[in-house]
């Protein structure tokens, strides 16, 4: 399905560039420039991540800034990249796993709709929905294992004064954090084998999916529809201003340039990034804490149950509690979502094959 005729269905006087579809990239190309492309982007937006991650296992509220201020005065720099090594290394495959699902997944459900005689609007909301899912939970195969060992390194420091912004206040942060001291990736490795098994690495694997899985959907769907809207709403102010365009009594057709492809494209990732967080942050600060803190039980360290975790965030603030780090968490996706579909989009005419 062509994104393209579907959006000049809807101001067919507005020109844009022609979607390029899953058939026409070369595939070699794509992985290896989405692998050098989004492991830039990750490594900008890497300090939001640990910011987030601290809010969320914290049991007391902390502010971004005195979050940060913490995180310098006891770590240095390098504390807001705690565990980005390991990171690096999960997102080049679970990057490929997620992009090659969303493309397969969009094109064939979209042209299948459409085949079916459903409107170009619906086949596009259940081609991006679906997509969304199915790279989701593609990518939570590879991610979830690297997420565990590298959230296990970003709130490393947090029990020792390092994540309170307050003298002594490490304990009454993080009193579940596990204990251990983690050299590095391959350390948290061992020591979760060890104790945990390859169970281990898959904790917080269900609520994974039940947090990615619909804000994937719901990211996919707002995007599309707000992107549709906003050059469905420009094409008709610049049909009223026919004399913008050049034409007497109506258009004469109206091409984008690409500083206004990229203004449509982060505005629609910023809104679509905002519902999406709203949405879905309640699982996402469950999911973490499944995944980073432990109970206490006759002397020996276990996972947190659901219920356990469910229940400690009702203690500390009800539904509120499962808002920390809503900040952090808007402000990354939509930083990593507005470069994300930017870059995608870029990586994908970079990646397209020559047509002989």
């Amino acid at each position: 399905m062509s994104l393209t005729t579907v959006e000049d269905d809807s101001s067919s006087e507005i020109h844009l560039p022609a979607e390029i579809d899953w058939h026409m990239l070369d595939k070699s190309k794509f992985f290896f420039l989405g692998a050098a492309l989004f492991s830039g982007v990750s490594a900008a937006l890497y300090p939001m991540v640990v910011l987030k991650t601290r809010q969320q296992v914290s049991s007391s509220h902390y502010s971004c800034i005195n979050m940060s201020c913490a995180i310098m005065r006891y770590e240095g720099f390098r504390g807001f990249y705690k565990g980005f090594g390991t990171s690096l290394m999960g997102t080049i495959p679970a990057r490929a796993l997620y992009m090659t699902a969303l493309e397969v997944t969009k094109s064939s459900v979209g042209t299948a709709f459409v085949d079916l005689g459903f409107s170009d609007n619906t086949a596009t909301a259940v081609a991006s929905a679906a997509a969304g899912v199915t790279s989701a939970m593609s990518a939570q195969l590879v991610w979830t294992p690297i997420d565990v060992v590298s959230q296990r390194l970003m709130v490393q420091g947090c029990s020792s004064g390092g994540g309170g912004g307050g003298r002594g206040g490490g304990k009454s942060i993080l009193a579940n954090l596990n204990s251990e001291n983690y050299r590095n990736g391959l350390d948290v490795f061992r020591k979760i084998l060890y104790n945990d098994g390859p169970r281990g690495f898959y904790r917080g694997f269900g609520i994974s999916i039940l947090t990615y899985a619909p804000s994937n959907a719901v990211w996919w769907t707002s995007y599309s529809m707000v992107h549709r809207f906003i050059w469905g709403n420009f094409g008709s102010c610049l049909c009223k201003s026919g004399s913008n365009l050049g034409g007497g009594d109506g258009c004469v057709g109206y091409r984008p340039d690409s500083k206004v492809m990229v203004g449509v494209q982060g505005l629609s990732a910023v809104v679509a990034s905002g519902v999406s967080a709203i949405v879905t942050m309640p699982f996402d600060t469950i999911k973490t804490r499944l995944q980073v803190l432990d109970t206490e039980e006759n002397g020996r360290r276990r996972p947190l149950t659901f219920a356990q975790t469910v229940r400690n965030l009702v203690n500390e603030g009800g539904l509120f509690a499962c808002y920390k780090g809503l900040g952090p968490r808007w402000v990354s996706m939509s930083m990593s979502a507005t470069t994300m579909i930017t870059t995608y989009e870029f990586l994908k005419r970079m990646s397209t094959k020559r047509q002989d």
